[in-house]
């Protein structure tokens, strides 16, 4: 079964076994506005937590994408290069940006869940 974790930065990890799916959440597409440039890692790169691991730019700012949990990146969304809407669209759907191999599990306990995300964006609007 899969969880979903969240960053002060507004990334979301959507956890299933030791993979995570990566990207921005609803709350952060809406603050940058329309996408407009993707850029992702390269595939078999390594991240630690809390660094970057991708960019998105939009019509307002450009902004870095942050691995929520250290690990190795296995795949890209290339989907999103090519239509970086996607993000704006979709963002926890067809907008993910990376796939990593989790290193360390016990990582993902510095995340917040739903209800936590949710209370801490409503303390940031």
């Amino acid at each position: 079964m899969s969880q979903t974790r969240y960053t002060k930065d507004h990334e979301y990890i959507r956890v299933d076994g030791d993979v995570g799916i990566v990207g921005i959440t609803d709350f952060a597409q809406k603050q940058l506005g329309d996408v407009v440039f993707v850029e992702l890692p390269q595939v078999g790169k390594s991240v630690a937590k809390g660094a970057e691991a991708a960019v998105v730019e939009s019509v307002k700012a450009a902004s870095e994408v942050y691995a929520p949990v250290a690990g190795e990146i296995i795949a890209v969304n290339g989907d999103i290069e090519g239509h970086p809407g996607l993000v704006n669209e979709d963002p926890s759907g067809k907008g993910w940006f990376l796939k990593l191999r989790i290193a360390d599990a016990s990582e993902l306990s510095d995340l917040m869940d739903e209800a936590a995300y949710t209370a801490f964006v409503s303390a940031c609007s």
